[in-house]
């Protein structure tokens, strides 16, 4: 394993499991078998809806919780972010069943992310938060952030793979201090990642998998990621990259793959503000968030 070291002195992991799109039903057993695999960063997030899934497999693995780096996130927070963020946290520590929380993160640009932030200023200076953290922050954000702030974001948590290298903002992340943290490694296959033709001559030339080579692209380039899979063997195949190295010409190879533009979301296009919002109108994540709206006045 590998460790990144974070603008406040903490370690975190380089490489992690992400539970996206894990239905709770089949979560604690996806979970169960990533720490069985080794992978000590497990990523959740309140719309995920398998926080207390990702909870249990944690505390009935035998290893101790605090051996494993753990993080959840915040989703739109409404009008006012900060007594909503003080009562989602508190929620978010019970469903996972955890005296603290590794690293809690913004989800989405959008709402009030600066009375959330507020909120969690608070319970990092507390000690309940050891890293603080945001997701699909550009960079112009972060910039704005620094302004306005009392502590920034050690981790920015945004797309990226081959097809969207994003190094421009990376140069913006590195000189803010913020650690970059890819999701969907493998952008859900999307553009024939798995058959280019470079990628698989490259992983042909190692003995390893596109996938692989894919992951020890990003750790090698200066970033964190978390892959998802509910499949033991590839759960297995995608923790297995510690045991090769890309050359210099390898790694700007495949950083010329960038195609400069997301495909998969666009913080920037109203239809896709449009359909994160609209996430929030689904009868369960309606009545959830209402709850948590009603116990955030009270």
């Amino acid at each position: 394993m590998e460790y990144v070291t974070l603008a406040n002195g903490v370690k975190m992991l380089s490489f992690g499991f992400g539970t996206f799109q894990i239905p709770a039903a089949s979560c604690e057993g996806a979970v169960r078998m990533a720490l069985d695999a080794g992978y000590r960063l497990i990523d959740t997030a309140w719309s995920y809806q398998n926080e207390e899934a990702v909870g249990k497999a944690i505390r009935e693995s035998g290893i101790p919780w605090e051996d494993i780096f753990v993080s959840t996130k915040v989703y739109m927070m409404g009008p006012d972010g900060y007594s909503y963020t003080r009562k989602a946290f508190e929620e978010a520590l019970e469903r996972l069943g955890l005296e603290y929380v590794d690293m809690y993160m913004i989800h989405m640009p959008f709402a009030d992310y600066y009375g959330a932030w507020r909120a969690m200023e608070e319970f990092y200076r507390e000690g309940w938060i050891r890293v603080l953290g945001v997701c699909n922050f550009s960079s112009a954000k972060l910039v704005d952030f620094s302004r306005n702030v009392d502590t920034m974001p050690q981790v920015d948590q945004v797309e990226r793979y081959p097809f969207y290298v994003r190094q421009e903002e990376e140069k913006w992340m590195k000189k803010l201090r913020v650690q970059p943290q890819a999701w969907a490694p493998f952008a859900e296959g999307m553009n024939g990642m798995f058959t280019n033709p470079l990628l698989k001559r490259i992983a042909l030339a190692h003995g390893k998998t596109v996938g692989q080579v894919i992951l020890r692209w990003e750790i090698q380039t200066g970033w964190a990621a978390i892959a998802k899979s509910v499949h033991e063997e590839r759960i297995r195949e995608n923790f297995d990259i510690w045991d090769f190295t890309l050359s210099d010409e390898e790694t700007g190879a495949i950083s010329a793959l960038d195609l400069h533009k997301p495909q998969m979301l666009d913080t920037e296009n109203p239809v896709e503000v449009n359909r994160c919002y609209d996430f929030l109108e689904h009868p369960v994540v309606t009545s959830l968030q209402n709850e948590t709206n009603q116990d955030s006045k009270d």
